[in-house]
């Protein structure tokens, strides 16, 4: 009797109790300082996922160099280690620029970071600050201290004067590469490009408005070919997309007056292990 009554009472206490909360899987992936030795491969989607066999992109070389090192993220796939490379051979052939300075790609394991991004966690995306590259032996403090400029004006409606043909340049360059599936920009630089191609407009659809990216262009990745783990974003409608950028303009500059009738916005709840692909478990366990 004393024993059945015993269980009872721990049954209504454990009810009564809250369950014990699983760790975010960001403070799992964000304590990992090495990668995996598993072929590369990419897990899940940009903003739901992890990253096997990263390659770490070196802090240096002859046209980049890797910014804000205490972060560690200056991980990711080998495609986009190699699209980093392309790009800033380009870059450091325009004038005033040696090449690109890397912001953010992933973790070391991908998955959800500590700070900042929703996405890069499967390691195909890269933020390239729009700061030019003009010198390229920083040290690791420098690289700490210095701050990339911002390109918007009037919340992101238009360029400033710190706006160069050769970021449109540099952007034509990227969205024109195969291995790319989007651009993230501020409106007001979607819009310029839109304006100042005179050319091949086939490229611009792939160049997207989007809320702040004013210090860096955030260049996305399309998942490599046979990695079937890896869950691609929809294609960018048909189209430049400049009418949609025009409206997101529009829209700045004279926003529509709020709507009593909109949903609260709920709260995003911190991703946990759970929520990511099974495959991640391995990735985080592996030596």
């Amino acid at each position: 009797m004393l024993t059945r009554l015993a269980a009872a009472a721990a049954l209504i206490l454990s009810l009564a109790l809250p369950a014990q909360a699983e760790p975010a899987a960001k403070q799992l992936f964000g304590a990992k300082r090495t990668a995996t030795t598993q072929p590369a491969e990419p897990l899940g989607s940009y903003a739901k996922g992890c990253l096997a066999g990263a390659a770490e992109l070196p802090e240096t070389g002859p046209t980049w160099q890797a910014m804000r090192l205490s972060r560690n993220r200056n991980w990711g796939h080998p495609e986009v280690i190699t699209f980093i490379e392309d790009l800033s051979r380009f870059a450091a052939t325009q004038p005033g620029w040696r090449g690109l300075y890397i912001g953010d790609i992933s973790q070391p394991r991908g998955g959800p970071m500590l700070t900042g991004h929703s996405s890069h966690q499967i390691g195909l995306d890269v933020d390239i600050w729009m700061l030019p590259a003009s010198n390229l032996g920083l040290s690791r403090q420098q690289r700490e201290d210095i701050s990339s400029i911002s390109l918007r004006r009037a919340e992101g409606a238009y360029v400033n004067d710190a706006w160069t043909r050769q970021h449109h340049e540099i952007i034509r360059a990227a969205a024109s590469d195969r291995r790319v599936a989007r651009i993230f920009v501020f409106p007001g630089a979607k819009v310029q490009m839109c304006a100042d191609e005179k050319g091949n407009r086939a490229w611009l659809r792939k160049v997207r408005p989007w809320w702040g990216h004013h210090y860096h262009f955030h260049v996305r990745l399309e998942c490599p070919r046979g990695m079937r783990g890896c869950v691609d974003q929809d294609a960018p409608p048909p189209g430049d997309g400049c009418d949609e950028a025009q409206d997101w303009v529009n829209n700045i500059l004279n926003p529509p007056p709020p709507d009593p009738n909109a949903p609260t916005p709920r709260q995003r709840r911190e991703l946990v292990l759970a929520d990511l692909p099974q495959e991640c478990r391995n990735v985080l366990a592996a030596n």
